[in-house]
């Protein structure tokens, strides 16, 4: 095998090989030399073995990842795609190959690994799925279901719509498709970005793939062979964003062990008592004495709470019971009960049930020619549930969800239910998937649109609503024009504060809170870095929100019963206050006057703290900053971008309103395709394409991501500069000179 490895001007890599597998081997080289660092700890992660040279703090994710068996089912998911997609199953083992080859080399190169001892591991064939869902188990927030059950517990359940909405450890994202008849050349363009936790490195890497059967650019994911999420072949090109559907269960279990010294479990489901396997595993910790874990799996799925804080759940504070919950739930106690059981919690979800990832997905999407080829493709997909929209040079246009959801009772996309409720089992696989003609302009934004059916919480409209009236303006589109779509920042979302602040007599105010007052109601409403209305909004809201989480009604939601640490952002009372202020403000569940009063003592407070500073007036990008998460958390602390946009913004830079300013989720790339000409396209990610720190294209497209501008999608290879060399994969030399022309008739280079 021989392969050509080029870069760009921003160091992107463009691969070239004889055949996707060899393809893959390269792309997997690849990803050890830029990404070493960031995939060894993905696998560690997988694995629940960070803590071994992570420290304390890396435990609780480990404890998660080993009860949930990430790695173990990705491992049964490899296996039914050996058995059913052998030449997929070549090709991702192709992957884990190249990445053997290069990871010596790339930990070399990163300092990472010599701060903490870690030696660079071998990567199993089951590697690249256990990355995938180690990244996405959390995507679609089945913690959620606690905090939803203690709402509906302590508050009634009409209150827990009053909190639906994209909460914590929610990930979303904007995306559009521009019709032909809308734009300038007559052809399509696709963009958005994704709404993601910002990681350093990113968690999206640019690149292109090239071999005789395809020629593809987009965003892959360091760890996992192909472009799932965002690519452009020259002829199609598609896009995802969060369908935020509810696919994954959680089960209150009873629990006993039975025989010589308690050897075995039984976990008590439809059927009456069955047996449930259990073994025990040790979490090496850096630093600190191991854990022992104890890993249960019941015939719903592992057990993911345990002991107290499962007791807890059980004790008729969140989970079932007679008070709203569903029937037969753990307050009475289901029948045939003892004294001698315990309580625990499973996860359901469908990689673990149907034993399938979706990754034969992955290599018909870089083959794709048509949308009908990307539809077809799509059909597969299983994890995570996502809305897709694609576009063809010839015309054609794809808006479709894709992914597994089970087919069960309503209360289970609600709550904890009970495990040994017949009810609750689920019943087969929702389809077919919901889609939509595209006749006009399409918008994907988390809001409750296609996939409302198959999910219980889902983004506010604002984004969605905001991006298709800017398009509207024009029918003379361009990929060029896209960037000021991704740059807006007209926050929807301030009006039912702003509503409260202007019903608000001045006469009620001091004097600085009514110049206050007046500066805000006349203010643009956008979130601009520079702005200081901006800022003194944003520290508005952080009073209220503060006042309104210890109102007497929502107090009671403060102190909830405990869960696992890896869940307890989506239990955070201010946070979810925070998130739901809109509807919070406008509810008559809430009397208006605490609303109103919450505002108005918010504004005197900001006021006077305002007036006793010294110097100019704050600006919003002074404290809302950029603060990528990072294994390896740089000492001092590394200084990062003040940013524009807000939570509901098309701009989508979150903080967390009554907790910080600064920035942890948002863009993690932006991306247009361009359908006419696709040299035409543009992207940018947070960082760069190196992961290695002080590599000169680490940190090179930060200026221009936090200024929210792209750079362009090269495909010419004048523009490339060769790298390395050479390169023998798994099958041995092939005794042949490196191509230095077009690579067959899928070389659709300039196209």
């Amino acid at each position: 095998m021989v392969t050509e490895f080029h870069r760009d001007a921003w160091g992107v890599p463009h691969l070239r090989a004889d055949s996707a597998d060899e393809l893959a081997f390269a792309q997997g080289r690849n990803a050890a030399l830029d990404r070493a660092w960031q995939i060894e700890v993905e696998r560690h992660r997988a694995q629940g073995t960070t803590a071994a040279f992570l420290g304390a703090e890396a435990v609780a994710w480990d404890r998660f990842a080993r009860q949930a068996r990430l790695d173990d089912t990705a491992r049964r998911c490899l296996i039914t795609l050996e058995r059913d997609d052998p030449g997929t199953a070549a090709w991702v083992r192709a992957y884990v190959a190249g990445v053997n080859d290069g990871l010596a080399e790339g930990a070399r190169r990163a300092p990472e690994f010599a701060a903490t001892g870690l030696a660079p591991g071998t990567w199993r064939p089951w590697t690249p799925m256990a990355v995938w869902l180690s990244a996405h188990v959390l995507f679609a927030g089945f913690p959620a279901k606690f905090w939803r059950d203690a709402v509906a517990r302590r508050l009634g359940p009409e209150w827990v719509g009053v909190f639906a909405t994209d909460g914590p450890g929610t990930s979303g994202s904007n995306g559009w498709l521009v019709p032909g008849h809308r734009t300038a050349h007559g052809a399509a363009i696709i963009a958005g970005d994704p709404h993601r936790f910002v990681e350093n490195p990113g968690v999206y890497q640019q690149i292109r793939l090239a071999c005789p059967e395809f020629d593809v650019v987009g965003l892959a994911v360091p760890g996992v062979p192909g472009i799932a999420h965002f690519g452009h072949t020259g002829h199609v090109a598609w896009a995802i964003t969060n369908a935020m559907a509810d696919y994954q269960d959680l089960y209150l279990e009873r629990l006993r062990r039975t025989g010589p010294d308690g050897a075995r479990v039984e976990a008590l489901g439809p059927d009456g008592w069955r047996p449930a396997a259990h073994r025990t595993e040790t979490i090496e910790v850096a630093g600190a004495d191991s854990v022992t874990v104890e890993v249960v799996e019941t015939e719903r799925g592992p057990v993911v709470v345990d002991g107290p804080e499962a007791a807890a759940w059980a004790a008729g504070d969140a989970a079932g019971g007679t008070s709203g919950g569903p029937e037969g739930g753990p307050q009475g106690g289901p029948d045939g009960a003892d004294a001698g059981t315990c309580w625990a919690i499973s996860l359901r979800h469908p990689p673990r049930v149907r034993r399938d990832l979706g990754f034969g997905v992955l290599p018909a999407l870089l083959r794709a020619r048509r949308v009908a080829d990307v539809d077809r493709a799509l059909d597969g997909w299983a994890e995570p549930v996502n809305v897709v929209l694609a576009a063809d040079t010839a015309g054609g246009t794809l808006h479709r969800v894709a992914g597994a959801v089970p087919v069960r009772h309503p209360d289970n996309r609600l709550r904890v239910v009970p495990a040994w409720e017949p009810r609750y089992a689920w019943r087969g696989w929702y389809g077919p998937m919901p889609r939509e003609r595209v006749e006009d302009i399409a918008v994907m934004a988390n809001q409750r649109g296609i996939a409302g059916p198959l999910g219980t919480e889902f983004a506010p409209p604002h984004r969605a609503d905001r991006i298709r009236e800017l398009l509207e303006e024009s029918d003379r589109w361009s990929a060029g024009d896209m960037a000021a779509v991704h740059r807006d920042t007209r926050l929807a979302s301030a009006a039912p504060l702003l509503d409260l602040l202007a019903r608000t007599a001045p006469g009620e105010l001091t004097p600085d809170a009514r110049r206050l007052r007046d500066r805000l109601l006349r203010w643009d409403r956008r979130m601009d870095a520079d702005s200081a209305d901006a800022a003194s909004f944003a520290a508005v809201r952080h009073e209220t929100v503060r006042r309104l989480a210890d109102h007497p009604l929502l107090r009671p939601l403060a102190d909830l019963p405990p869960v696992p640490e890896v869940f307890r952002p989506w239990l955070a009372l201010v946070p979810r206050v925070g998130y739901a202020l809109e509807h919070l403000l406008t509810t008559g569940r809430l009397p208006l006057a605490d609303r109103a009063g919450a505002v108005r003592a918010a504004v005197e407070e900001v006021a006077a703290r305002q007036a006793a500073a010294d110097g100019p007036p704050a600006k919003w990008g002074d404290t809302h900053r950029l603060a990528p998460w990072q294994a390896l958390p740089a000492e001092p602390p590394e200084p990062w971008p003040g940013l524009s946009g807000d939570h509901d913004c098309v701009l989508a830079s979150s903080s967390v309103p009554g907790v910080t300013d600064l920035c942890a989720r948002a863009s993690a790339a932006r991306y247009v395709w361009d359908l006419a000409r696709r040299e035409d396209s543009a992207w940018v990610v947070p960082l760069g394409a190196s992961g290695v720190p002080g590599h000169p294209h680490h940190r090179d497209q930060l200026p221009l991501w936090a200024r929210c501008e792209l750079v362009p999608v090269v495909t010419g290879r004048e523009h490339l500069t060769r790298e390395g060399g050479d390169r023998s994969g798994p099958s041995g030399p092939s005794g042949r000179a490196p191509r230095s022309g077009p690579s067959g008739p899928s070389d659709q280079g300039e196209k």
